[in-house]
């Protein structure tokens, strides 16, 4: 069983965004995520379900972003530098085009400075829930609007949404969904969760 493993080093070296970007790119064959504290987090690569059913998801985004022309998709590579400091790779992420061209070129070319509109987390057998709703609550800190969490072995997806987070709502959780919709943050995008279950 593969597992991520945390490294604090702080009591050594206070990474800049710049040095943090360098070690990104020195070790593509890691996906390395990094919290507000600094702690960074080598996580490892996703098996083979896992890894199937994320390509099936972003190719549903893709084409409907095609159609509709409304953002950028961005796959698990991409790295978010996020308002309060964490670097985050979510499985799925979309931004709309307008906060997409209010980057410069230098800021898309790295770590893109913003939260995501949308965010899709999709568990994987060693992913803890804990540390997947956690993650979840810090996006929609950030100005997440909209985001999922599917846990694939049990069936259940966990909708969290800004305005209910902003309300003290808890998540909405659905028990095997046959598809989700992307509300008003995704205008007419459906997902059917065959793919995934």
């Amino acid at each position: 069983m593969m597992t991520s493993y945390t490294i604090d080093l702080k009591p050594v070296l206070d990474l800049t965004d710049e040095q943090f970007y360098i070690l990104c790119r020195a070790n593509p064959e890691l996906k390395f995520e990094r919290n507000a504290t600094g702690v960074l987090t080598v996580m490892p690569p996703t098996g083979g379900e896992t890894g199937s059913s994320n390509a099936e998801i972003s190719s549903d985004f893709v084409v409907w972003n095609r159609r509709h022309k409304l953002g950028r998709v961005f796959d698990s590579s991409t790295g978010f530098k996020l308002p309060n400091g964490a670097d985050r790779s979510p499985d799925v992420s979309w931004v709309a085009i307008d906060r997409w061209n209010a980057l410069t070129t230098a800021e898309r070319e790295k770590f893109p400075p913003l939260a995501p509109d949308f965010v899709m987390e999709l568990r994987s057998a060693t992913d803890s829930m804990t540390v997947l709703r956690a993650k979840m609550v810090e996006y929609l800190e950030n100005g997440v609007r909209l985001g999922w969490l599917i846990d694939r072995k049990n069936r259940i997806v966990e909708v969290y949404r800004l305005a209910d987070h902003q309300a003290g709502r808890s998540p909405e959780v659905l028990t095997q969904p046959i598809f989700l919709s992307g509300e008003d943050v995704l205008p007419e995008f459906i997902l059917d969760l065959s793919v995934v279950w």
